[in-house]
């Protein structure tokens, strides 16, 4: 795992609350909690880059999102048609396995339920396996999960444009699982109706990633695993 600089959205004050959010925002379901932070996790005011390999060089006359697998109908988007359909923005914290949560992000993107809507989804149940620019890496998380309200692919993030170093131009966003869950540089959507685990998940960290059950790791802390992270 690389671990490297901050760059400038720190966060100077108290949390970003729900009640300071517009009524066009969906607001993640944690946000509402007393204490938004998970067991064994401390808030960062800055925005941490963490990565497996290194940010892709992507290039974005050339990007694409593949939805495919278990839809009726397939289908692939370039980066001005994902940005030409409906948009919609999140209020949601974000939390890191290695131990640090930003808390308060706004993300604007498509939500996933829409994009599943376009492919038309040929099962009830199963899994999701996103699939990134970086080396064919991927992760894999329950459907139901992955069409949770609060989820979507974002390209937006507080109101400016995700830069490469954290996912961009389009990295995906569920809240409700750790961040290695949502998948940084995305070109793919594959519906599965059996589990597949991916990258960080065959390498000992967890098939399921709930940060308020603390599933980081299946069995023995992975040797790529660090929190040696300036927050």
């Amino acid at each position: 795992m690389r671990v490297f600089g901050m760059d400038s959205k720190y966060q100077s004050d108290n949390a970003p609350q729900h009640t300071d959010i517009a009524d066009d925002v969906i607001i993640s379901p944690d946000t509402l909690r007393d204490d938004r932070l998970p067991p064994n996790q401390t808030r960062t005011r800055k925005w941490p880059v963490l990565d497996a390999t290194g940010t892709p060089d992507i290039d974005l006359d050339a990007w694409r999102l593949r939805v495919f697998g278990l839809v009726d109908t397939p289908y692939e988007l370039s980066l001005d048609e994902f940005r030409s359909l409906p948009r919609s923005r999140v209020f949601a914290d974000f939390h890191c396995v290695t131990q640090w949560s930003r808390l308060g992000n706004i993300w604007e993107g498509v939500s996933t339920k829409h994009l599943l809507q376009l492919a038309g989804l040929s099962v009830d149940t199963g899994f999701v396996v996103l699939h990134a620019y970086d080396n064919h890496w991927t992760t894999n998380l329950p459907l139901e999960e992955f069409l949770s309200e609060d989820a979507l692919l974002s390209d937006i993030h507080d109101g400016e444009p995700i830069t490469p170093d954290h996912g961009g131009p389009v990295r995906a966003i569920v809240p409700k699982l750790y961040a290695w869950k949502s998948a940084k540089w995305i070109c793919g959507i594959e519906i599965i109706a059996e589990d597949r685990p991916g990258y960080w998940e065959r390498v000992g960290y967890h098939n399921h990633g709930d940060p308020w059950a603390e599933e980081r790791f299946d069995g023995d802390v992975p040797e790529s695993f660090t929190t040696d992270v300036d927050i």
